[in-house]
């Protein structure tokens, strides 16, 4: 595909004081498509866990600082780490539920036990999950994404109808004008503005919708107010990690889970950048993500993933290089630091997030679908090989209780749909393509 014309070029981004603002701000943009997914997961879990204001407010700051760390160990390749395309990690939002099982019935230095030891089974195993690699042809690869970013859609229009489905406010006509409005602003960007501009559209979508909606009386700085001015992060701030192992079983069962929708966005982009990963690329990334789990679990906040969200802004900007994926990391960095500041972003009502996340989720899933397209389809060994697997990917995503009565552990695996497509595509693949299958 050939559009690129009025967009900045892969790696020619602009250099100099002009180029470095922009990218500054490319990085502010990616910045806020994954902003409040990541601030989610330790607010569920805090809130879960009855957390104190104090607790709360070092559980979000020290996260945020730590997706910074995080990001900057995928962002920058040495011998040992770092798949060096333009990601950006966050919370793996699967660990929200076993982590809340942990930490109620074990407590919290459990749960963070349990992180640690998952970290260090994601770093040792790395080198062999990197050479699955000849697992993940096309059909593989391109049915995985398609899920990945289809299946977050949902979560896109709950947003928008206001966050919470069973509340009687969900749907309400203000959110629903408030996030048709910022999808209809990136759609006029997009379509009408011209280089820089068009980059930034998601970016430009999200801060008008917000002043709009900051008009209807719909944007609250009562977090800003509440936050503190520093907050720098502490080694075991909630205690020693302790460790039990049915704890760390359960986790290490849903860092593969993170492994495998990692592997997905890896090729995504991978894709996009037109970069050919190989297996030590892989091996690189994983061990980073390890890393950044134990780093995680050191002091005290979450595991870490590639986020897909930021699949779709580099789509839709058309800027493939780190340089703005720098940026967002040390903005992350500083508004780590500097809770008053990181939660300004946290004021963004949830319709315009909502509305910004069903444009890059369907961007992700067409992505796919691009991927997809280079398939031979007259062969019903690859038709049914994505077909099954992205409907089953579907399903799943739709009733993950289908598997309520069955073992925690396996729910963990069977209830993601990105795992349960993955699986599929790949046991389908070799089923009908191996060279024991009879070809046609």
């Amino acid at each position: 595909m050939k559009q690129v014309s009025a967009t900045v070029k892969n790696d020619q981004a602009p250099t100099g004081f002009a180029g470095q603002w922009r990218n500054f701000i490319l990085g502010f943009q990616h910045l806020l498509a994954m902003y409040s997914g990541d601030v989610l997961v330790p607010l569920l879990i805090g809130h879960y866990l009855h957390f104190s204001t104090v607790q709360m407010t070092y559980l979000v700051s020290i996260d945020i600082f730590m997706c910074g760390v995080a990001t900057l160990l995928q962002l920058k390749q040495t011998p040992l780490t770092g798949i060096g395309l333009p990601v950006v990690l966050g919370c793996a939002v699967q660990a929200v539920t076993p982590l809340e099982s942990i930490g109620g019935k074990l407590g919290i230095t459990y749960m963070y036990g349990a992180i640690i030891a998952a970290g260090i089974f994601v770093f040792l195993i790395a080198g062999f999950f990197a050479h699955l690699k000849r697992f993940f042809p096309p059909v593989v690869t391109g049915s995985l994404i398609t899920i990945i970013g289809f299946t977050l859609v949902p979560v896109g229009f709950q947003d928008l109808g206001g966050g919470n489905a069973s509340a009687s406010s969900f749907g309400a006509p203000v959110n629903l004008l408030i996030g048709f409005l910022t999808i209809v602003i990136i759609l006029l960007f997009s379509a009408f503005a011209r280089g820089f501009m068009k980059s930034i559209a998601i970016l430009i979508g999200i801060l008008l919708a917000s002043f709009i909606a900051g008009g209807l009386g719909q944007v609250s700085l009562t977090p800003v107010s509440e936050a503190a001015w520093f907050h720098a992060p502490q080694l075991f701030f909630f205690g020693i990690p302790r460790f039990n192992l049915s704890a760390m079983v359960t986790m290490i069962l849903v860092s593969l889970t993170t492994m495998i929708e990692s592997t997905g966005v890896f090729f995504a982009l991978s894709d996009i950048t037109g970069r050919q990963l190989t297996t030590q690329d892989l091996e690189r990334g994983y061990r980073a993500e390890g890393i950044a789990a134990v780093l995680g679990g050191l002091f005290n906040t979450f595991p870490y993933s590639t986020f897909s969200e930021n699949v779709g802004v580099l789509k839709m900007s058309g800027v493939k290089t780190r340089r703005p994926v720098y940026y967002a990391a040390f903005l992350l960095l500083i508004l780590g630091l500097l809770p008053k500041i990181g939660a300004l972003a946290t004021v963004i009502p949830e319709p315009v997030l909502g509305g910004a996340m069903i444009v890059m989720f369907g961007m992700v899933g067409v992505q796919g679908v691009q991927i997809l397209h280079k398939v031979d389809f007259t062969k019903n060994a690859n038709l049914l090989t994505a077909s099954v697997s992205i409907g089953l990917g579907l399903g799943i995503t739709m009733y993950p209780q289908l598997f309520q009565h069955m073992p925690t552990e396996v729910q963990i695996i069977l209830g993601n749909g990105i795992v349960v497509t993955s699986v599929s595509a790949v046991l389908l693949n070799l089923l009908f393509n191996h060279k024991w299958a009879r070809h046609e």
